[in-house]
C-alpha cells in the first residue's frame, strides 16, 4: 500500500483579523499545486481516497490535485483532526478512516506532516517538507489501521524547487 503525503501549498500571509484557518493560497501556491499534480500523475501515482484538513489553504490544495489528477469529488474526505495535526493524531487519522485504500493521500500541515513522515519511515530521515511537498512511502500491510512507526520503504520527496 503507499501513502502520499502532502502538505499544503504556498499561503498568504495572516492579515489581521483573520484566522488561521482562513488563510488562502498566494499565486505561487496556486502555480505550484497543478505543478505537483502533474508529477504525481506523470509517475502514475494516483491515490484511492483523499484525506484533508478543511482549512482553507490545505482544502484549495487538495481540490487543485483533484482536479488535476481527474478524481471524483467521491474520493475526498475532510477531518478536522488533520488541522495542524501532531504525529500521533494524523496516524489515528489514517489508521481510523484509510481502509483498505492501495493509495491513500493525506493534506495536511507542518510541523506535525514533516515529524510524521520522518517517523513513518524505516528509510530515510525529513528535516523538512517544503510547501506543497509530496512525500510518497510504501507500505506491506493490507489495511491502513496495521500501520506502525518505522515501517515505510521506498520513500521519495518531491517538492516545487526540486530539480532533480
Amino acid at each position: 500500500m503507499r501513502l502520499t503525503l502532502l502538505r499544503h501549498a504556498k499561503t498568504e500571509a495572516q492579515h489581521s483579523g483573520q484566522e488561521d484557518w482562513d488563510r488562502m493560497l498566494e499565486p505561487r501556491g496556486q502555480k505550484d499545486a497543478p505543478e505537483m499534480a502533474r508529477r504525481l500523475r506523470e509517475r502514475k501515482l494516483k491515490p484511492d481516497l483523499v484525506i484533508t484538513s478543511p482549512a482553507a489553504r490545505a482544502l484549495a490544495t487538495a481540490q487543485i490535485f483533484m482536479r488535476e489528477l481527474h478524481l471524483p469529488a467521491t474520493k475526498l474526505q475532510q477531518d478536522e483532526r488533520l488541522y495542524l495535526a501532531s504525529p500521533k493524531v494524523l496516524k489515528e487519522v489514517i489508521r481510523e478512516l484509510g481502509g483498505k485504500a492501495a493509495h491513500l493521500m493525506i493534506v495536511g500541515h507542518n510541523p506535525g506532516l514533516t515529524e510524521f513522515a520522518d517517523r513513518i519511515s524505516a528509510e530515510r530521515e525529513i528535516d523538512n517538507m517544503p510547501t506543497c511537498a509530496i512525500y510518497t512511502v510504501e507500505f506491506d500491510i493490507e489495511d491502513w489501521s496495521e500501520l506502525e512507526w518505522d515501517s515505510g520503504v521506498n520513500a521519495e520527496l518531491d517538492y516545487p524547487k526540486n530539480c532533480s
